[in-house]
């Protein structure tokens, strides 16, 4: 059992069932779209953020991306870390068909997944060092051709590929998750 500093927020019970068999934390679960219009969830995860951090664990498919921009526009990004989970297909146990997407959620994911997820996230695991927090710039994305040129978005998705991440980050998503992965040195040498 992995001890996590943050809070972790969820898509749903499955999901906070899972995580709870990994780490021990405070994992908050959103029901889904719920969080939209439950204002007291949300001012719960502000609180909560605000106190410990808050590590948004949603799965790779879009709904998991919505809710995870709705959660970005409810906290404060100095108290945010975000976890992705990579694409990979299939479908969970517990259901009879695959996803809309086809792709794994959370619930899905092997312990092993998990931790290194929320490890490139910058989590603070009981025992273990901190990440380094080196600085990957807008302009060294860009220099590496990975924003702001004609095929940027393929060159994306090939790196997000290579990572093991999600298809659908945004570019500042990327580069936010490029800064926990690997120091600037390291970004310059790929």
């Amino acid at each position: 059992m992995y001890k996590i500093a943050e809070a972790i927020v969820v898509e749903g019970r499955y999901d906070k069932n899972t995580l709870s068999q990994i780490v021990d934390a405070a994992i908050i679960e959103t029901s889904g779209f719920g969080v939209f219009n439950d204002r007291e969830k949300q001012k719960l995860i502000r609180r909560l953020a605000e106190k410990r951090g808050l590590i948004v664990f949603t799965d790779s498919d879009g709904a998991g991306f919505v809710i995870r921009s709705f959660i970005k526009s409810c906290v404060p990004p100095q108290y945010l870390k975000h976890a992705y989970i990579p694409d990979i297909e299939g479908k969970e146990k517990r259901k009879s068909k695959a996803s809309k997407e086809g792709k794994l959620g959370v619930e899905g994911m092997s312990p092993e997944i998990i931790i290194n997820a929320l490890r490139r996230a910058g989590a603070t695991i009981e025992g273990e060092d901190t990440p380094q927090t080196a600085r990957i710039s807008k302009a060294d994305m860009y220099a590496k051709g990975l924003s702001g040129k004609p095929d940027s978005s393929q060159k994306r998705r090939e790196l997000m590929k290579k990572l093991e991440l999600p298809e659908k980050m945004s570019a500042d998503a990327l580069l936010q998750v490029l800064n926990v992965l690997m120091t600037r040195e390291d970004f310059l040498n790929l």
